[in-house]
């Protein structure tokens, strides 16, 4: 279930290093994100910065201050003809998986990506032998796209992709 406390909000730049530590942890322990340097604070401002710039969505899951996880919508690809196609990005702080954050984050990022007059949402989601991401995006309507083999390599180990996608308008 969702922590009673938390609370689903637009990031602002003092969230920042908490963000840029919740990343650093799945960069530099896991296969599910394709960075292999943890991007820095300054790094994550300039995001910040591009996406609200844009009107697009970048949320953070506070609990009583703490940034306990985030999420944002950017941009699909970088071509003209892609730009009302979001791709999700959602991250958890380690000590607060499987409570119910991921949901709030995605059902709000959803929301908020249909209000900046988004039509279509894309995950793509790593191979990490682990099925939840999928799971939580086929409740919030996703559907499996397409399955992309070996396509990146980090820890020593060819990793997948699937992807899965969501209509948010018309």
């Amino acid at each position: 279930m969702v922590l009673p406390q938390a609370v689903i909000r637009p990031a602002v730049p003092a969230d920042l290093k908490a963000v840029a530590e919740i990343n650093a942890h799945y960069v530099t322990n896991t296969v599910i994100t394709f960075e292999e340097t943890p991007p820095t604070v300054e790094d994550w401002q300039h995001k910040l910065a591009d996406l609200t710039g844009r009107g697009l969505p970048f949320l953070v899951a506070d609990l009583s201050g703490e940034v306990a996880g985030y999420a944002y919508a950017g941009p699909w690809r970088p071509k003209p003809a892609y730009r009302n196609t979001v791709e999700d990005t959602i991250y958890l702080s380690p000590a607060y998986t499987g409570r119910g954050l991921g949901g709030a984050l995605l059902g709000e990022l959803v929301t908020r990506s249909i209000a900046a007059g988004m039509r279509r949402m894309i995950a793509v989601i790593a191979g990490a032998g682990d099925d939840r991401s999928i799971e939580l995006h086929r409740r919030f309507g996703f559907t499996e796209a397409g399955r992309l083999t070996e396509v990146g390599y980090k820890h020593g180990r060819w990793i997948d992709t699937t992807l899965m996608q969501r209509a948010l308008a018309g």
